[in-house]
């Protein structure tokens, strides 16, 4: 029976002007034959909202700064279980949705961990990801994603 850790994390949908997805391709370092896709984003710091660590978490892993104000609201949340290089974890999650004309990804701040995980990045529409075959977290990005962008009311920052 796995022992789950609660965790608590952010995650960005970060979409540029074609509307497609930058998503990293990433491996669980207990289980290298588990390929996936997902996207920027990771574990909240003690005392940190939603917005900061989803803020943090972007200029760690693209180089994009942002002031986690211009974040707005989250645009969608889920609680999932998982296990990572041999830990389970249930973990709570807000993804909040940041637009920009384009990008030019810089991991230069990725950890350790994430240098050895992360083999590259590619940016996706939610057609190419629903299409691919692909392993990718969340199992509902592409619906995720399409509604995200749909709905104009939704939380966004813009670059």
């Amino acid at each position: 029976m796995t022992v789950y850790t609660p965790r608590r994390a952010a995650r960005v949908l970060l979409v540029d002007a074609a509307g497609r997805v930058l998503l990293f391709d990433g491996t669980d370092p207990a289980r290298p034959d588990h390929r996936y896709w997902l996207t920027p984003g990771g574990g909240l710091d003690p005392g940190e909202t939603p917005a900061q660590g989803a803020a943090r978490e972007l200029a760690e892993e693209t180089g994009l700064r942002l002031d986690p104000a211009a974040l707005g609201e989250p645009v969608w949340s889920e609680t999932i279980e998982f296990t990572f290089d041999g830990v389970g974890y249930r973990q709570e999650q807000q993804f909040f949705l940041v637009r920009v004309p384009a990008w030019e990804v810089d991991t230069a701040g990725f950890t350790d961990l994430e240098r050895a995980s992360v083999s590259g990045h590619r940016w996706w529409s939610p057609e190419e990801l629903a299409a691919s075959g692909d392993r990718y977290y969340p199992a509902e990005l592409p619906a995720v994603l399409t509604r995200a962008l749909a709905d104009a009311t939704a939380g966004q920052a813009s670059c």
